[in-house]
């Protein structure tokens, strides 16, 4: 089958989707809906008609394209429509998401693998609550247990549907820690020659220290040997 012809078998199967398909999973339905054929769709095929159907939809009279997201393909909403989108079923979910809950579900998102117990030595508080929550809603997972540790206690995860709902394939596509929470650090200005009187000579060697202004916006004085102290 020509890719042509593969495009829009693909495209309705990524549509009526309730999950995300991976490309594997698109492969096999293909091949199961298309069984009277002699040869099989290879993986490479379908592959090849993915990349011809995101460039497709990547034009922007779309207001949506088809991406992969939570761990396979799917048709997402362009980020300019989110408001428009919203108001039928998007924000309404994480807004049932307490600010303990989110608060452990972002601990677990970049601690992971990730105990309870030490989800805890970073809240310092309990996270009984948070954690049951966030499993009833499926956004973390019991992903094992840390077998090194006492009493060997369970380990969460997030789930596929942390990812889907994220618009992310893997807990690697999150934000780095730093560019969240790094502050802008701002240099001392320095001010050299603005004060020079009438006659002061322009001596980069004459011993004075050039004025300088803090992040903060304080003058930074520098005063020579003996000044400012009193006999």
């Amino acid at each position: 089958m020509e890719i042509t012809n593969l495009i829009p078998h693909i495209e309705a199967l990524i549509f009526a989707s309730e999950k995300p398909l991976s490309t594997l999973e698109i492969t096999e339905l293909v091949n199961n809906a298309l069984g009277y054929m002699d040869d099989k769709i290879s993986l490479d095929k379908v592959e090849a008609a993915l990349e011809g159907i995101t460039e497709k939809y990547s034009a922007d009279f779309y207001p949506f394209e088809v991406k992969q997201s939570g761990g396979g393909w799917q048709f997402l909403t362009r980020t300019e429509y989110h408001k428009t989108v919203a108001q039928l079923n998007g924000d309404k979910f994480l807004k049932r998401l307490s600010a303990a809950s989110l608060e452990t579900l972002a601990i677990i998102a970049y601690k992971q693998p990730v105990t309870k117990g030490e989800i805890e030595a970073i809240r310092g508080v309990s996270s009984d609550y948070a954690v049951q929550k966030l499993l009833e809603k499926e956004l973390i997972i019991i992903s094992g247990r840390n077998e090194k540790a006492a009493g060997q206690p369970l380990l969460y995860s997030t789930s596929k549907n942390f990812m889907d709902y994220f618009g992310i394939n893997s807990p690697d596509e999150l934000p780095k820690i730093k560019e969240v929470l790094s502050e802008q650090l701002v240099e001392p200005t320095n001010i050299k020659d603005t004060l020079k009187t009438p006659g002061h000579k322009n001596d980069e060697n004459d011993g004075q220290e050039p004025l300088a202004v803090t992040g903060e916006g304080e003058l930074i004085v520098h005063n020579s040997p003996g000044e400012g102290e009193e006999d």
